[in-house]
């Protein structure tokens, strides 16, 4: 049977899905409008923006760092551009086999594969890290052809630390290196303003005056605008804001002093620091062993570092700063002046020096068959060790603490260097406070007969000392040591002296700093420094020390010859010049070198020579003095000031 079709009520079926279509097309349409109008219109500025930023790239500048120069304008750290290869390990792969590739086009030694893995341990995996620095032309154009078989590695142009001189004054300048995990979070608690200017730096000062000035070395931080290709590699600068260079760092050191002094030590171990009495500049800083900045500003290789860190003689210990020890008989006019402020004793009592002292069943030795009779004066020119023990016995360990204290000793000088050690000032409260046992917290008596000598529980740096030492030249003024001197603006040129505190008066009495000073200048004049300053074109005063490194048993004779070298008594000599008018103050120690006067006053002499009278050692001297076998100079001494600089042998190192 055939189907009858209902035509009209098909086309109205038709007409209402014809209506829904386009109804629902339309919808389309309205919403692609609406989203048209969203995006066009009322986000047109933020996605402009956006796009904007994929076509382009903010890359930060980092600026040259400043230069530190010594108080002549002698400079002591500057900087050089040079290639590295880095990898990024989050977008290499396979780090080690593509460490392997690059060996074939680069020179890869096994060190720069330690010290890349040393650096990548501390690392985050999306810095780059470098495998090879100071690339020659001929590696970069190699690499650059290849670059496409190396994801995550490119060559990156960077600024480098150089220190000319090596080791020469290595623990005043201290070092750069590249920014640890820790000094990372540590950055993350400065202000805003501090973090964006480290954005692009990958290392910072890590010791020394680089450290210590490290944001007005480092300068500020600019922007290049780059245009991106697809791939994210630069294609032309669009715009920039130029990095501003750091500021000059001018030190009050001098850096021909300096080497002086270094070279005068030789292979020996220790210490010396140069002041100016009457205003607190540090003229020389010296700790020996040295180490080579230069190895760490790279990243030091493991086996340099085993080497430095490993040393028995601890050349990365700056031992001025650092270094404790007892002053041994440079104590002894601090001791007599505290007498003299305290009341404690008259410069004309007499003290019988028999060759010991007995206290609480205990003798403690003094000079050999003893000095006689002897008053303030004598005993300082001779430096009897029994008129020090029963001046300790009566004034009391507390009272000679309140008098050292501030003078300093124990004490933070607040010098411009990071790391400084307090040492030990003894006194009641101290030992209460450092022992754990019962019978040990408990002061004895017979403990202070030795610190009346600079031995016991004193130890003190030879910065403290050399303060000390200033302060009794400057009459009892006493200036805050610093290292640097001004500061220079790399843009306007501009110097700017780095301001001061004023002096401590430490009140004491012209009459009492007169004693002092004239049993001082006795000292070298008819004591134990007469040999040493025979001839001097001016007058100095000095006291010469002798101080323990291992104590001995009662009645028991010291025998250097007997003792292992690192067991030997050390050296040490404390000094200012010219006594009437104060120019220079030092304080030396050699470790293990014995008597003062053999070793440390020679030492003292010379550098005075070359302050005062524009003198250097000739070289049979200088070989003199190493040895420790020098009093006065030997032969006519040189013109420093006509010695060629740098000397031969010390060429400052350039830049690749």
């Amino acid at each position: 049977m055939t189907e009858i079709r209902n035509v009209a009520a098909e086309i109205v079926r038709f007409k209402r899905r014809v209506l829904v279509i386009a109804l629902v097309v339309l919808g389309a349409f309205g919403l692609l409008g609406t989203r048209l109008f969203y995006l066009q219109v009322t986000r047109h500025e933020d996605l402009a923006e956006q796009a904007e930023s994929n076509r382009t790239a903010v890359v930060p500048v980092v600026p040259n760092r400043g230069l530190i120069l010594d108080r002549n304008g002698i400079t002591l750290a500057s900087n050089y551009s040079a290639y590295t290869l880095e990898i990024t390990p989050s977008k290499a792969g396979d780090v080690e086999d593509t460490i392997d590739q690059l060996s074939q086009l680069v020179d890869i030694q096994p060190r720069d594969r330690r010290r890349f893995k040393r650096l990548r341990e501390d690392s985050r995996s999306f810095d780059s890290v470098p495998i090879r620095t100071r690339l020659t032309d001929e590696e970069v154009a190699r690499f650059a052809a290849q670059r496409y078989r190396f994801p995550g590695v490119e060559i990156k142009a960077r600024l480098f630390r150089n220190y000319p001189y090596g080791e020469l004054g290595s623990h005043v300048l201290g070092y750069i290196g590249r920014i640890n995990q820790r000094e990372k979070a540590a950055m993350e608690d400065w202000d805003e303003e501090d973090q964006a200017n480290y954005k692009g730096t990958d290392y910072i000062g890590k010791l020394g005056v680089e450290q210590s000035y490290e944001k007005v070395l480092h300068g500020q931080t600019g922007v290049e605008q780059m245009e991106t290709s697809a791939g994210g590699r630069a294609v032309r600068k669009l715009g920039s804001h130029p990095a501003t260079p750091g500021n000059t760092v001018m030190l009050t050191l001098d850096i021909k002093l300096q080497k002086l002094i270094e070279d005068m030590f030789g292979e020996r171990r220790g210490a010396m620091v140069a002041i100016d009495p009457k205003t607190g500049e540090v003229l020389a800083f010296v700790s020996k062993p040295t180490f080579d900045p230069n190895l760490f500003v790279e990243g030091i290789d493991s086996e340099s570092w085993a080497a430095l860190n490993e040393s028995i003689d601890k050349p990365l210990l700056n031992r001025a700063l650092r270094g404790t020890y007892p002053p041994g008989s440079t104590y002894k006019p601090f001791m007599a002046m505290a007498a003299l402020q305290l009341g404690k004793r008259s410069p004309s009592a007499i003290v019988n020096d028999p060759g010991f002292y007995t206290y609480g069943g205990h003798t403690f030795r003094s000079h050999e068959g003893g000095l006689g009779a002897l008053d303030m004066h004598r005993a300082i020119q001779y430096s009897s060790n029994t008129y020090f023990y029963s001046l300790a016995v009566e004034m009391g360990v507390d009272t000679i603490h309140d008098f050292m204290k501030p003078i300093g000793f124990g004490q933070l000088t607040g010098i411009d260097l990071g790391g400084e050690v307090r040492g030990t000032l003894p006194s009641t409260e101290w030992k209460r406070n450092t022992y754990k046992r019962a019978e040990m917290k408990r002061w004895y008596s017979g403990e202070t007969v030795s610190l009346g000598i600079g031995q016991g529980y004193n130890n003190f740096t030879m910065l403290q000392l050399a303060v000390a030492e200033a302060t009794l030249a400057n009459g009892g003024l006493k200036h805050r040591p610093h290292l640097v001197r001004a500061i220079k603006d790399t843009v306007s040129g501009k110097v700017e002296l780095v301001p001061q505190p004023p002096a401590d008066d430490l009140g004491w009495l012209p009459k009492n700093v007169d004693i002092v000073r004239n049993a001082l200048v006795a000292v070298n004049k008819g004591g134990t420094g007469t040999r040493v300053f025979a001839g001097s074109g001016y007058t100095s005063a000095g006291k010469t020390g002798t101080a323990q490194a291992v104590s001995l048993g009662q009645g028991v004779k010291y025998n250097a010859k007997a003792l292992e070298e690192h067991q030997r008594d050390h050296s040490l000599f404390a000094a200012f010049a010219p006594a009437e008018d104060p120019k220079i103050a030092i304080a030396v120690i050699v470790e293990n070198a014995g008597f003062g006067a053999a070793a440390a006053a020679p030492m003292v002499r010379r550098a005075f020579d070359y302050w005062l009278m524009d003198q250097y050692p000739n070289e049979q001297d200088m070989a003199a003095v190493r040895q420790g076998k020098a009093a006065a100079p030997i032969g006519k001494p040189l013109v420093a000031s006509e010695m060629p600089w740098p000397p031969t042998g010390l060429s400052p190192s350039t830049a690749p």
